[in-house]
C-alpha cells in the first residue's frame, strides 16, 4: 500500500513541480491509477529468457522486498510503537541494506544478458562504496547519543536536534541514501540512455513490478531514517508523536521527489568520484571533529 500510494503521490507532484497534469483519469484525481497499474503489472507475461539462470532470476526481485521489510522493523514510529526495539538498531539497518547488493548483482548476472549484467556490476559498485560513507556519517550521530538504539537516539533530541551538529553527516547520508535507493540522479545502474533499464532489461510482468515496490519501500526507509536520526523522529510539540513522525516522514519523501524532478544524472565515473574522492574524506573528517569536540566537553 505504501509503494501503490507513492506512485500516485510522486506523479501528481511532479506534475505540479514541473506545471503539467499528472494522473487524473483514473477514479477522482487518477486515485485509482496505482490500481490499474497492480492490474497491469499482474496480467503481463511473467516471462522469463530461455538462457537465463531460472532459480537465481526468480530469487532477485524477492531479495530485494524482504531486505527491506526486515530493515523497517527498527525503525520506532514512536516511543512504544517498534516492531523490535534493538540496542543494535543502526548496526541491524546497515546489514539488510548490504544485502540489496545482492538483488541488483544477481538480477544482473542470472539474466546472461550484457546490458544486465553491466547494470548488476554498476549497482554492486556503487551500493557498496556509498554504504561506506552512510555507515561513516551514521557514526557521528552514535557518537553523540552513546548508543546504536533508535530510540536513545531520539531521545537525545530533545532539546536539539541533530541535524544542527551533525549537518555535515546529514548531507554524506542524504547522498549515499540516494546512491543506495537508485534514484534520480544516481539511478546510473539503469540508465536508460546507455543500458537500456540495467540490470532490469530482462524482467517482466509482477517480477519487474518488485523492483519497483522495492524502489518505493527503500526511499520510505531512508526517508524514516532520516527523520530518526536527524530530525527528532516522533519529537514536536501538540501533536501526538505518530503524527510528527508521518509529517516529517512526508516532507523528505516529498524533498526526493523534487529532486528526481529537477536534477540531471552525472556520469558514473563521477558518482564514483563523488563518493571515493569527496564523501570519504569529509565522513573521516566529520567523525574526527565530532569524536574531538565530545572529548574536549567531556574533559
Amino acid at each position: 500500500s505504501i509503494a501503490a500510494g507513492l506512485t500516485w503521490f510522486e506523479r501528481r507532484l511532479l506534475g505540479f513541480f514541473q506545471d503539467r497534469l499528472g494522473p487524473n483519469r483514473v477514479g477522482p484525481a487518477g486515485l485509482l491509477q496505482p490500481l490499474a497499474d497492480t492490474v497491469k503489472m499482474l496480467t503481463k507475461e511473467d516471462w522469463i529468457p530461455p538462457f537465463a539462470d531460472r532459480a537465481l532470476f526468480i530469487l532477485a526481485p524477492a531479495i530485494i522486498i524482504v531486505s527491506v521489510l526486515l530493515a523497517f522493523v527498527i525503525v520506532p514510529v514512536t516511543r512504544t510503537f517498534v516492531v523490535a526495539d534493538l540496542n543494535i538498531g543502526l548496526l541491524f539497518f546497515l546489514a539488510m541494506s548490504s544485502l540489496g547488493v545482492y538483488s541488483v548483482a544477481l538480477a544482473g548476472w542470472s539474466s546472461a544478458s550484457k546490458y544486465s549484467v553491466i547494470g548488476g556490476l554498476r549497482a554492486a559498485a556503487q551500493m557498496m562504496s556509498y554504504e561506506v560513507f552512510m555507515g561513516l556519517a551514521l557514526t557521528g550521530v552514535v557518537l553523540l547519543s552513546g548508543s546504536f538504539d533508535l530510540n536513545r537516539i531520539v531521545e537525545g533530541q530533545r532539546g536539539l536536534w541533530y541535524i544542527v551538529p551533525q549537518f555535515l553527516g546529514f548531507i554524506i547520508f542524504l547522498l549515499a541514501g540516494f546512491a543506495e535507493m537508485r534514484r534520480i540522479p544516481f539511478d546510473l545502474v539503469e540508465a536508460e540512455s546507455e543500458l537500456v533499464a540495467g540490470y532490469r532489461t530482462e524482467y517482466s510482468g509482477m517480477k519487474s513490478g518488485m523492483f519497483l515496490v522495492g524502489e518505493y519501500l527503500g526511499m520510505t526507509l531512508i526517508a524514516a531514517l532520516i527523520v530518526t536520526l536527524y530530525f527528532g523522529g516522533w519529537l514536536g510539540p501538540g501533536l501526538p508523536g505518530f503524527l510528527w513522525f508521518a509529517i516529517k516522514v512526508f516532507i523528505v519523501i516529498a524533498f526526493f521527489i523534487l529532486v528526481r524532478g529537477t536534477l540531471p544524472r552525472p556520469r558514473y565515473d563521477q558518482l564514483m568520484e563523488l563518493g571515493w574522492k569527496i564523501l570519504l574524506p569529509l565522513s573521516l573528517a566529520n567523525l574526527a571533529i565530532t569524536g574531538a569536540i565530545i572529548l574536549a566537553v567531556q574533559r
